[in-house]
């Protein structure tokens, strides 16, 4: 039997707007209550980009042409494009994912959107594509693209971080080379918690949309107890499997929510975060699925060829993934 080839994430573009804003600037903080204004300002974030005028759409476009321009790649080389979808598209039964794909004039490719798991929609891509290239003897590349706008008029989503805008293209092939080759992946999910934050938009104008947390102490207290048990059963999954001891990790990431959100998994697992996550963090707010690619990107430079890295990531929908990565010699590109 033929071993199936590497799945390498060959290349990684960032785009962000121009827009910045300091965190303490943001007007809406002012209308909080104290305690929830002193809780926003105490995250850890310093600053966040703002799309103003731009959709997910524009972002995700931003993305895709940069990683493609540094890659000397023509939109038509592209065998397969998966868009992670926002929480709320431009409009009802349009396609984003086909939107994108005119506007790239990737008109080859196999093209769908990935959504539905909040924050770990990526890593749901990225099972996808790793699916296509490893079963279809035609597909040899994969653009996995990730944007995230503010869905309402407040950044704060309390009691979890505050949002930035921003978007992320990761080229996944088997080419063999480029930033880290996919090593495994376990994505896991509850239902339980399926709209444990939602947004009613069916009877409520647009301006009035709110993100909504429907339980917080299930969030703060039962969620956290459960998903510190998921990620200690699929790391130990995931490193099991592969054959890879513990110590033989040299970094660990995640995505992005808050200062205390680093200390209380560091604790938690028993492994220290990158730093890269908490300067990130600083900069750019939470960027949903963005987060993770952003944080694989800007840590690049640091990893030896040959270190592992496992990233974690999840949602409040729930789920969660942990994903074994193993850093390439051969790099292709800077981040932003």
């Amino acid at each position: 039997m033929t071993a199936s080839p590497p799945v390498t994430l060959q290349s990684i573009a960032l785009w962000f707007p121009d827009d910045e804003v300091t965190v303490a600037g943001l007007p809406e903080l002012d209308q909080l209550p104290v305690a929830q204004r002193e809780h926003a300002l105490s995250l850890g974030i310093d600053t966040v980009r703002i799309g103003i005028g731009a959709s997910e759409s524009d972002m995700a476009y931003g993305a895709a042409t940069e990683l493609l321009r540094a890659a000397g790649i023509d939109p038509t080389q592209l065998d397969a494009l998966l868009l992670v979808q926002g929480r709320v598209p431009q409009y009802l039964l349009a396609s984003e994912a086909t939107r994108l794909q005119h506007r790239l004039g990737a008109n080859q490719a196999f093209t769908t959107g990935v959504g539905d798991l909040g924050c770990v929609s990526i890593s749901a891509a990225f099972a996808l594509a790793s699916a296509l290239l490893r079963g279809d003897s035609h597909c040899q590349n994969v653009l996995v693209v990730a944007a995230a706008k503010t869905p309402t008029r407040a950044r704060y989503r309390s009691p979890m971080t505050l949002l930035g805008d921003g978007a992320a293209a990761v080229l996944l092939t088997t080419s063999g080379t480029g930033r880290y080759e996919l090593v495994d992946q376990i994505v896991r999910s509850d239902g339980k918690y399926a709209d444990l934050f939602r947004i009613d938009y069916r009877n409520v104008r647009e301006a009035d949309w709110t993100e909504e947390c429907t339980d917080e102490p299930t969030y703060s207290f039962r969620l956290a107890v459960e998903s510190r048990k998921r990620f200690t059963d699929i790391n130990a999954a995931l490193l099991g499997r592969s054959g890879v001891e513990h110590d033989r990790v040299g970094t660990f990431l995640m995505q992005n929510l808050s200062a205390g959100a680093f200390a209380f998994w560091q604790e938690a697992l028993d492994v220290t975060i990158d730093p890269v996550c908490r300067a990130n963090l600083a900069r750019f707010g939470h960027l949903g699925s963005v987060d993770v690619a952003l944080n694989l990107e800007r840590a690049a430079a640091s990893q030896r060829p040959g270190e592992y890295a496992v990233l974690m990531n999840s949602s409040p929908v729930a789920a969660w993934s942990s994903a074994l990565l193993r850093r390439l010699p051969d790099s292709t590109g800077d981040g932003e």
